[in-house]
């Protein structure tokens, strides 16, 4: 993930900043509690797309 690209990016539901999970391939808002795919190098900004996060990997 560029690092210049994910300074620009924010949370769709929040607009609050996001976090770059390489293990996962997501981007994680963690005030929204949700993480949003990245395909193929491409964030999938979409609420429906998104997984939502667990009460462990919010303490993490």
């Amino acid at each position: 993930m560029d690092p210049k690209l994910l300074e620009l990016l924010v949370c769709p539901v929040t607009k609050g900043p996001l976090t770059y999970d390489r293990e996962r391939q997501e981007l994680v808002s963690r005030s929204a509690r949700l993480a949003y795919p990245v395909r193929d190098g491409i964030p999938v900004m979409l609420e429906n797309e998104a997984r939502e996060l667990t009460d462990e990997e919010l303490e993490a």
